[in-house]
């Protein structure tokens, strides 16, 4: 069984590659636009593999992974989106992987600052439950009258929402205090509007 893994590996990753571009839901714009909502998306397409290569390091680039030009658009596209559908970003904060940071800087919807549990969690498991507990609590404090914007890793999103979100896709939430999660699902956003 062993030797099966890398082919349903890239049989999976074909599989999606030929998935159509995501695309946002109405009820996930709307909460953004509305103001008060915390959007977690996914860096854009990279290089291919799964997590990085044996002895990356954050501070160079070129240890990583990092976007191809089909990622570079996504970002751009979604950055697009947010400002055609005059969403307001009011903070920006993205994993320390370059990946994301260059996701959020695309964009162009502000500076991006970086926080520590947006970080991968691909082959780190035993990092989730911190990460999960810091970024439940990011969330449901989150009062700002517009949108907290979160570029993060499709890991972390899915220890953190349930939802495994393709390249330059997420999450739209719903700061929720009084739950254990910290949040309510509301929508989804996608590079296609």
């Amino acid at each position: 069984m062993g030797h099966l893994a890398p082919l349903l590996a890239c049989v999976l990753g074909a599989v999606i590659a030929l998935a159509p571009p995501a695309r946002a839901d109405e009820a996930g714009l709307k909460a953004l636009a509305a103001g008060g909502h915390v959007a977690i998306v996914r860096h854009g397409l990279t290089t291919p593999g799964v997590g990085d290569p044996q002895g990356f390091q954050l501070e160079q680039c070129a240890t990583q992974r990092n976007l191809v030009e089909e990622g570079h658009e996504q970002a751009r596209a979604l950055g697009r989106l947010l400002r055609e559908r005059q969403v307001e970003i009011e903070r920006v904060l993205s994993s320390q992987w370059c990946r994301c940071r260059e996701t959020a800087e695309l964009m162009q919807v502000g500076e991006a600052g970086t926080l520590p549990a947006l970080n991968n969690l691909f082959g780190r498991p035993e990092r989730s439950e911190a990460q999960v507990r810091e970024l439940r609590a990011v969330i449901a404090a989150w009062k700002g009258s517009g949108t907290l914007l979160l570029v993060s890793h499709g890991s972390t999103i899915f220890a953190l929402s349930g939802v495994s979100p393709r390249e330059a896709e997420g999450v739209v939430l719903a700061p929720a205090p009084e739950t254990a999660e910290g949040f309510r699902l509301v929508g989804k956003i996608g590079p296609s509007g």
